[in-house]
């Protein structure tokens, strides 16, 4: 009895510890790895290959940059400081050119500042160094899990505002508006929008993905610039302030 007992026991924490595994492990994924430290390298790029991951490594900023340009990746984790181009100057070149693959950046900079630049440069998530393994592939698993970004049109249009979400540019009246890629975001969102109102909370979560409050006028400040390069020049303005409410995008009634 006491035998069948430790049977039925051991196969039991068997098959669970067999159920976490595949838990944690979660489907095979592409990732690319920008890392120059190379005890960091090793240690991350071994820990991912061991859970079933391709890995590509690169250790310089500049072969990094093509990697992440020329590879179909499910996810990227990007070190904020290294040789030849840093972390925030890769995200925001791949940004701008239309990748919307998931970046994770590794940082030793873990102030609230520090944070908010690296999201705002394109990052969607951000860890700060050292950290445990099992954090680092709890995120990535995350980053995974996120639906796909479909497009329901190239081109957004409102009255002579145009905006091509493939090619990444803006005009008004035939004239190009040069954009940063997080005000391109913050147009993009409002104008798949249009007519609606959007809280300052929603731009929180959806342009740059924060689920909390920076408590920073980070909002405030990059609508005043969306304003400067797209109304002020024109003649009618698209942007509007909803007071107590949030803001906008159409023309006025």
């Amino acid at each position: 009895m006491r035998h069948a007992l430790l049977r039925y026991l051991t196969k039991t924490f068997a098959a669970c510890a067999v159920t976490r595994s595949a838990a944690t492990m979660g489907p095979p994924m592409k990732i690319l790895l920008i890392e120059d430290d190379p005890h960091t390298a090793a240690y991350v790029a071994n820990g991912l290959r061991e859970h079933g991951h391709v890995v590509d490594h690169s250790a310089s900023g500049r072969d990094g940059l093509l990697l992440a340009s020329a590879g179909a990746y499910d996810v990227m984790v990007i070190d904020r400081m290294l040789p030849g181009l840093d972390g925030l100057a890769i995200v925001k070149t791949i940004r701008a050119a239309g990748t919307r693959a998931p970046v994770l950046l590794l940082t030793t900079l873990g102030g609230v500042n520090d944070r908010v630049e690296g999201l705002e440069a394109g990052a969607d998530d951000y860890l700060t160094k050292p950290f445990a393994f099992a954090e680092l592939l709890a995120r990535l698993n995350a980053l995974a899990r996120r639906p796909p970004i479909v497009d329901e049109a190239t081109v957004l249009r409102i009255a002579d505002l145009e905006l091509d979400r493939l090619k990444r540019t803006v005009t008004r009246g035939g004239k190009r508006i040069e954009l940063q890629p997080q005000e391109f975001r913050l147009l993009e969102y409002l104008m798949r929008n249009t007519g609606q109102v959007v809280t300052r909370t929603m731009l929180l979560e959806h342009v740059w993905e924060f689920h909390f409050d920076p408590h920073t006028s980070i909002v405030e400040t990059h609508i005043s610039r969306l304003r400067a390069k797209v109304d002020r020049e024109f003649g009618e303005e698209l942007i509007h302030t909803v007071r107590g409410s949030g803001y906008s995008l159409g023309v006025a009634q």
